[in-house]
């Protein structure tokens, strides 16, 4: 088998040197040629594009003929002679040979048979998945090595981008019978790795709040900032629960569902003025990101917000250890897993906000310290 191999790398680097548009494949025990060809008949394109023509049996003599045929295809489509009518044979099997964009479609449809179109499963299919695939060279076979060279040339290792090549094409690869596992090229990268935010003070977050110019965007504002809201979940609220006398509020839909969330801090509920809702009058039939970045966008541009939106939220997230909240129940009131409540929010604690819980859990505790040593 390696015999082989070596023979069609010589062969291809004979039909190299000869300016040969065409390479020599093997596919199981068949030998392809692989180049920009012209479009068939009925391929609904007016333009070459890159196919396959079945040439030979995968042995050393079928590797001559492929390359003598490699040579004659590369002539007649320099002189404009080329007709599929010449190789029908080999045109009918590679219309059996799945490529890597047939793979996608049928990825695609098995995805969304198993799930709802809704905006939330479209917009997973979208970044998770849709912005990895259009990398892939989807003309070409379905192979381990070019799902690697995609991770490898598409993505940087140790960030997370890499990491979600790598997850994204493990099923993909898994679905397509492959099972293969490219976690080993993620690199070093977890939410541990980085660097703690620079998250805005308390004081600077009440004192923005009274330089927005509308009523309606200070209301959004305020709820992000008391409930560590996602940018969305403010336009989402059960406006009853307002009155709760703990002033506890409910997500009635969002990224994850419905849950109850507490304020911190409680006396930002009467400071924001937040039991009077006013709510912006934007379009909520779209994704979430989409009502999501009309936040992002309203508050930056609109109001010069001096700080990240979701820094509202990752200050709610560092408040609850402040206040000595349980971490099973701040991850449950935030709408995620514990796990991912421990390595990505806890991992943006910096030393100031340790130190403030530290000392409150002390002043706190009925114990004397113990003696200096």
């Amino acid at each position: 088998m390696l015999m082989i191999e070596q023979r069609i790398n010589e062969a291809n680097g004979r039909l190299k040197n000869s300016y040969c548009g065409l390479k020599i494949e093997k596919i199981g025990g068949r030998l392809y040629l692989r180049g920009t060809l012209p479009p068939k008949s009925l391929s609904g394109s007016n333009k070459p594009y890159r196919q396959r023509i079945s040439a030979a049996n995968a042995n050393q003599e079928g590797i001559k003929i492929a390359e003598r045929l490699a040579k004659k295809i590369s002539v007649q489509i320099d002189a404009k002679t080329f007709d599929w009518a010449d190789y029908q044979e080999e045109a009918e099997v590679r219309l059996n040979i799945k490529n890597i964009n047939d793979w996608v479609e049928e990825f695609e449809k098995d995805y969304f048979s198993r799930k709802e179109r809704t905006f939330k499963t479209q917009t997973t299919w979208r970044v998770e998945y849709r912005a990895v695939f259009k990398f892939l060279p989807l003309e070409d076979e379905l192979t381990i090595e070019n799902l690697k060279s995609t991770i490898i040339n598409c993505s940087k290792p140790d960030t997370r981008t890499r990491k979600r090549f790598c997850q994204s094409l493990n099923l993909f690869s898994k679905f397509a019978g492959l099972n293969f596992d490219f976690s080993n090229l993620v690199g070093n990268y977890s939410y541990s790795s980085r660097e703690p935010r620079n998250l805005p003070t308390d004081k600077e977050i009440q004192d923005f709040y009274y330089q927005i110019g509308s009523d309606s965007w200070r209301w959004i504002y305020g709820m992000i900032a008391t409930y560590g809201l996602r940018n969305h979940e403010a336009f989402f609220i059960e406006l009853n629960s307002l009155k709760n006398p703990d002033h506890s509020i409910k997500i009635t839909q969002g990224k994850t569902g419905s849950r109850k969330v507490w304020p911190l801090h409680p006396e930002w509920v009467a400071t924001f003025d937040l039991t009077n809702p006013k709510c912006p009058g934007i379009n909520l039939n779209r994704p979430n990101t989409a009502i999501g970045n009309v936040v992002t966008r309203h508050l930056r541009r609109n109001e010069n917000m001096p700080f990240k939106v979701y820094d509202l939220r990752h200050a709610w997230a560092v408040r609850s250890l402040e206040y000595g909240i349980d971490i099973s129940l701040a991850a449950k009131q935030m709408g995620h897993g514990l796990q991912v409540h421990s390595n990505l929010y806890h991992s943006w604690i910096n030393e100031q906000a340790h130190q403030r819980a530290f000392e409150l859990a002390i002043n706190k505790s009925d114990r004397p310290l113990p003696p200096l040593l």
